[in-house]
């Protein structure tokens, strides 16, 4: 192979490395910003993973021409490869982590009893993907057996009060509070994109000082959540129980 074609070799695993790159993270920001829809935002990082799969192959085969060669073009092989294994691994990591999650996006510690939202309204799909709520049940029980009510030693208000700082303190939108009546109602948000996830917690009394909490995350857009809803549950939960 000549000097020439691992050069143009090398050059291109690195504009369609970075290209794809670019391309991903502009989507994403305007998604970011609401100025494209969240799904069609997170279209442009599923658009880029071909290229950026491809871009990798080729810089793989051209650090290999270039180790033949003497290195006529290795920065840019480099940088290439660099870029898309970055790119690649970090996805390939995501997905990993969430092999096992069901492709559910409603999360809640209740499933006899589901908290319910006032403040909020979920969309008329919020089963989507699904036969029906047997469904949903079947799904979470099989998946998150583990996402249980915590019983805390405070009152249903304190509860509350605590509940609204923690939300706060992550960034989420609170869009009721009702600190007498047991109710927190909230948006987070989900990964660079900022997906918009509805968060309701429900605090009821279970004997003198005693308060019984509940909590339901659901996210707005897509089937399965990766996982995300159930852990959102699990990590308030935790981080409220540690309140002192």
């Amino acid at each position: 192979m000549t000097h020439k074609f691992t050069r143009g070799l090398s050059w291109l695993a690195l504009i369609l490395a970075v290209g794809a790159t670019i391309y991903a993270f502009t989507g994403m920001t305007l998604a970011r910003v609401d100025r494209i829809g969240k799904l069609e935002g997170f279209g442009y990082l599923y658009q880029s993973v071909p290229v950026v799969v491809g871009a990798l192959v080729i810089a793989i085969i051209a650090l290999i021409l270039n180790w033949r060669a003497g290195w006529p073009a290795r920065r840019a092989a480099l940088i290439g490869f660099l870029f898309a294994a970055g790119f690649v691994g970090s996805l390939g990591i995501r997905v990993a982590m969430a092999a096992d999650a069901p492709m559910i996006h409603d999360a809640t510690t209740d499933l006899a009893d589901v908290p319910q939202f006032e403040a909020i309204t979920l969309p008329d799909d919020n089963l989507r993907g699904l036969d029906g709520p047997k469904e949903w049940v079947a799904l979470h029980k099989s998946a998150y057996p583990d996402l249980r009510s915590v019983v805390l030693d405070r009152s249903v208000e304190q509860t509350i009060l605590d509940a609204e700082k923690l939300a706060k303190e992550r960034g989420w939108t609170i869009r009721a509070v009702d600190p007498v009546g047991g109710r927190l109602e909230a948006t987070a948000y989900a990964s660079y994109i900022r997906f918009e996830d509805e968060v309701v917690i429900r605090a009821r009394p279970d004997g003198a000082d005693r308060t019984l909490v509940d909590m339901r995350s659901v996210s707005r857009v897509g089937m399965g959540d990766l996982g995300v809803n159930a852990q959102r549950i699990h990590d308030f939960l935790e981080d409220l129980a540690a309140v002192r």
